[in-house]
């Protein structure tokens, strides 16, 4: 028996063993793709176990995640730091193998996956910031950047609607390092595929452009028949058809959906294993034959990593500026040392909408920040992420700096975690507030991966009026307060804007959701100290002599409500304090005694005022303050009647806030 099929009964016995060991996980998909596997892997990968964040590496995306024994078993047969012990404790507490693959818990990991076609979506995005990066940084004789996305899908990302969404935007670009071995195996939890799909997978991806090839996926000479002409395309992404078995070689679970989410039984894997001629009572056994198919694999990467070092020194000598822009991007946090200075101050500006400020911080960035990189799902002009005077990234313009993602909200979201996941980039995506549902799955992966990932959020209220309430957000910034680790921050003002996306810059371990106004907004007195105060979520916009009687909590559009009804109150003789909350999470973060100097504990009249549900505003108001929202949906109208409508104007700040005081 020859080392690379030792390798794959050994990638297939310990799937088997591990997942029973934990009396859970998926055995099917492993065993259906060990040949593959290990023919991408042992003959193709270029990667470096020992340096696995090389910068020029291969990516490989398991965007079946609940095969991730799979990956578990490549990267530990290929010398990643990952031991055998960590298989025998897969999907078990503080292990590096949990049950789906989780970016930063285990070495060589790329991206978290499990939400199907999430991961597809990442590798698009990880193919377009190759694309990008080679463009900016790759000079003749200097190829820094060269390198391939790789990806095993399954029937179900095929299915989900954010895989057509980034699949349809790959073929657009031509990304034609990005290649795709589907699991053709044509079962999925409930049996066969199809009970509820019967379309020609491959010829929807030839219709979005794709290069469509097929193989038998236990066929290895065949695998690496069509790797070499995926290889070949450079224009085209390429999607590998790999019919495959699940479960391949267990005798009665074999093309089964008992074989997709559930242990085989100890019985069933004793059948496997004397099927293949190993010891039937041997647990989690690696033959040396194993490990040794994997050595090319590891001096492709220590030789291609060594070559590159020696390359980049020698481009340090011939171009040291893009030498120490690419240094910036790679080993810092990619911002200029000077990063407070550029950010717009909007002296002068009387009134503007937050969506414009936001637009005016990006194009004061984009000519010293190149790796800021974004755009909008069609809605650019709306939602002002536009770089001015940029030209559009396609097929045939690399260097393109503005994205146009199509109305693809979702795949937007996935391509953007992919991007920020590769590296070199900072990406940003705009579209309307409301619509953030579309894309939720996948923000709540950038949370979960703690990626830099900005999230331009406009048209944030029902203030946009007309449109109506099939537009107007009403309960979405409360919801993405809700995802763990996701900062949203909603400026009152312009200069609020600028320090906003200043410290989303800053926050290189979390996702930000901005969010903007259609409408125009005063500049109001005392934001000058936001540049400050937003990095610690809430602030002390304004405040009258003594200890505060009543304290009103603005955000977005609704502070300066706020502002105008304290100057009346404190000419009435009241102590008012306005606290301005663009980030609520991140003050709720803050150690007790910050909370106190804003919030005081012996002031109890509180009132908040925000465009959107009250629900979750308890916190900041406690039990004797409250709330002024919109519980309901929105309506059709000018923006100026519905703030009468629903009670967003001053003289209904004040009516609440005097009914308080009284």
């Amino acid at each position: 028996m020859n080392n690379e099929q030792v390798a794959v009964d050994t990638i297939r016995t310990l799937s088997m063993d591990a997942i029973q060991a934990a009396n859970s996980g998926h055995p099917g998909m492993p065993m259906g793709m060990a040949d593959a596997a290990v023919v991408l892997w042992g003959d193709y990968l270029v990667t470096d176990p020992k340096e696995p964040l090389f910068p020029d590496r291969d990516r490989f995306v398991l965007s079946a995640g609940h095969g991730s024994m799979l990956l578990y078993s490549l990267l530990h047969l290929s010398g990643h730091d990952l031991s055998l012990e960590e298989l025998k404790s897969f999907r078990q507490l503080h292990s590096q193998t949990p049950g789906h693959p989780e970016v930063g818990e285990t070495a060589g990991v790329e991206t978290t996956t499990g939400p199907l076609g999430q991961g597809f979506g990442n590798a698009v995005g990880m193919a377009m910031a190759e694309a990008r990066l080679a463009s900016l940084f790759n000079r003749e004789g200097f190829p820094i950047v060269d390198h391939y996305t790789y990806v095993i899908a399954g029937d179900g990302c095929l299915m989900e609607g954010v895989c057509a969404e980034a699949a349809s935007f790959a073929g657009h670009q031509g990304l034609g390092k990005l290649i795709v071995l589907w699991d053709d195996n044509s079962i999925t939890i409930d049996g066969d595929t199809d009970l509820a799909i019967s379309e020609d997978e491959g010829a929807r991806f030839a219709a979005y452009g794709w290069q469509v090839l097929a193989c038998d996926a236990h066929d290895r000479a065949d695998v690496r028949r069509v790797l070499e002409a995926a290889r070949a395309d450079g224009d085209r992404p390429t999607l590998i058809c790999a019919k495959s078995h699940i479960g391949f070689g267990s005798p009665n679970k074999q093309d089964t959906a008992s074989a997709h989410g559930s242990p085989l039984g100890e019985d069933e894997i004793r059948l496997v294993k004397e099927g293949m001629g190993w010891d039937p009572e041997a647990q989690f056994l690696v033959p040396q034959e194993a490990r040794a198919h994997f050595d090319g694999l590891g001096q492709r990467g220590q030789s291609k990593r060594q070559t590159w070092e020696a390359g980049f020194r020698q481009y340090e000598q011939a171009y040291p500026d893009l030498a120490r822009s690419w240094r910036s991007i790679q080993e810092g946090d990619g911002l200029p040392e000077n990063l407070a200075d550029l950010l717009p101050r909007f002296e002068g500006v009387a009134k503007q909408a937050t969506r414009a400020s936001n637009g005016d911080v990006i194009n004061a960035l984009a000519p010293v920040m190149p790796n800021l990189w974004g755009g909008s799902a069609d809605l650019a002009g709306s939602n002002k992420t536009l770089v001015n005077g940029a030209s559009t990234f396609q097929r045939n313009n690399r260097g393109g700096r503005n994205l146009h993602f199509g109305i693809r909200e979702h795949g937007m979201a996935a391509i953007m975690n992919g991007m920020a996941l590769h590296g070199g980039v900072i990406p940003y995506g705009g579209t309307f507030l409301t619509f953030s549902d579309y894309m939720r799955g996948a923000m709540r992966l950038s949370a979960l991966m703690k990626q830099r990932v900005i999230y331009v959020l406009t048209h944030d209220s029902i203030f946009l009026g007309e449109d109506g309430p099939t537009h107007q957000s009403v309960e979405h910034a409360m919801a993405l307060r809700m995802i763990p680790g996701m900062q949203v921050l909603r400026p009152g003002d312009p200069r609020e804007t600028a320090a906003c996306w200043g410290l989303a810059l800053r926050s290189t371990d979390r996702p930000t959701a901005l969010l903007l106004t259609r409408q125009g907004l005063p500049a109001l007195e005392g934001t000058e100290q936001s540049y400050a105060g937003v990095a610690r979520g809430g602030y002390i916009l304004s405040d009258s002599e003594g200890e505060p009687e009543l304290i009103l909590i603005g955000t977005g559009s609704e502070l300066q409500l706020c502002e105008a009804a304290a100057a009346e109150l404190r000419s009435e003789g009241r102590r008012v304090r306005v606290v301005s909350m663009p980030g609520a999470d991140r003050f709720l973060a803050q150690d007790e005694a910050e909370r106190e100097r804003v919030l005081p504990a012996a002031c109890r009249k509180r009132l908040s005022v925000e465009a959107g549900v009250t629900w979750g505003w308890e916190r900041f108001v406690g039990l004797e303050g409250r709330s002024i929202g919109i519980d309901g949906f929105g309506a059709s109208a000018p923006a100026e009647d519905l703030a009468e409508h629903f009670g967003f104007t001053v003289a209904n700040v004040l009516s609440e806030a005097r009914s308080l005081l009284d």
